[in-house]
């Protein structure tokens, strides 16, 4: 099979590259390289004869139908998106520009490709978006979110992702574009963006630095380990059925405090400090503005039909992590210098323009 893979050189898309090539699949990584892309995240298969790399911006329609008029796909894995909540807060055009008028562009250089090639039956477009778009659950562990809740988004990221979501639907119902949809909880792992809080507080204990918390550390997610996304992201394009949203969750649930203590009982492991422990830099700061309670994702649907289920706990994928961070200081030195990156973001406070800042 052959993929088309938007945004293929950012965290998770280049995680699907890497084992899709690992499995046999020929991949053409589109990705317009902004600033949470890296090449390096598919260095290792970059020399395989099954891959190729356009750099191109789903915001731009013309370079799409171009790129699937050269490669042809057999499917394509959409995951080209602004991800950051707190860069979402900052500057939410960027979000709607990106997340929603370009994935209205790849649904219709998709579609234009797909009728031009006599509406192949095996063709499909799979779309990937998030747990965000649900909205936030109380603390009740019997309540999960499913294929069938509601949508209600917080944030301006949640939002484009949300209309992102309801975009693709429209185009299968009104078009018949054969399309497969799955929403997926808190990613982590290798090559994870050093401005997600697990990266941070990584990073940051290492450079003992103050290790952030929003509010008092009692929001939950539910955290998924890369690699099994991407395992799960291939099984769906693969065998999903058509019209259909899968829910894709690492049944991992932690607070965010827990979440950090956790690392930093890892970090005294791997590498003590001379004095203390690293669970002393925890700093409590301002909550985000409207920072969702809890995200739980309730994997039925893919369990059942797919037969998918997530491979680590999150003690384990965390310890992988933490000794990947450890290992690759190499990848993440350069990214820490990038706009943004180790500052603290999405405060909804209006930013100054440069001539203001002077004023």
């Amino acid at each position: 099979m052959k993929l088309l893979v938007t945004g293929g050189a950012g965290f998770i898309g280049s995680a699907v590259v890497r084992l899709a090539i690992q499995r046999g699949h020929a991949v053409v990584n589109v990705d317009a390289l902004t600033y949470a892309a890296c090449l390096e995240n598919v260095a290792t298969v970059a020399d395989s004869p099954l891959y190729a790399f356009e750099r191109a911006d789903i915001r731009d329609r013309a370079a799409l139908d171009a790129v699937f008029a050269k490669h042809k796909p057999d499917a394509v894995m959409h995951l080209a998106a602004e991800s950051h909540v707190d860069r979402s807060i900052d500057g939410p055009g960027d979000f709607i520009e990106t997340n929603i008028t370009g994935t209205f562009n790849m649904l219709e250089a998709a579609r234009k490709y797909w009728t031009e090639a006599g509406k192949p039956a095996s063709f499909r477009f799979h779309h990937i978006s998030t747990d965000e778009v649900f909205g936030s659950l109380p603390a009740d562990p019997s309540i999960q979110f499913t294929e069938e809740t509601p949508y209600d988004p917080r944030s301006p990221y949640s939002a484009s992702k949300a209309a992102s979501d309801h975009l693709v639907n429209a185009w299968h119902e009104t078009y018949g574009l054969p399309v497969v949809l799955t929403n997926c909880s808190n990613n982590y792992g290798p090559y994870h963006f050093p401005e997600k809080l697990i990266p941070v507080v990584i990073l940051n204990a290492l450079a003992g630095k103050p290790l952030p918390i929003y509010g008092d550390g009692s929001n939950i997610r539910d955290w998924l380990y890369v690699e099994d996304h991407a395992d799960a992201l291939l099984l769906v394009v693969e065998k999903g059925e058509l019209g259909r949203s899968y829910n894709i969750g690492g049944e991992n649930e932690r607070t965010n405090l827990e979440l950090v203590q956790t690392i930093c009982g890892i970090l005294d492991e791997k590498r003590p400090l001379n004095e203390g422990k690293y669970a002393d830099q925890i700093t409590f700061v301002t909550d985000r503005p409207g920072h969702d309670a809890r995200y739980a994702i309730a994997p039925g649907r893919i369990q059942k039909e797919l037969g998918w289920s997530p491979s680590v706990t999150v003690e384990e994928g965390l310890e992988k992590t933490v000794q990947w961070y450890l290992d690759n200081s190499d990848w993440w030195r350069p990214l820490q210098e990038r706009a943004g990156v180790g500052q603290r973001l999405g405060t909804g406070e209006a930013k100054k323009t440069p001539a203001e800042a002077e004023g």
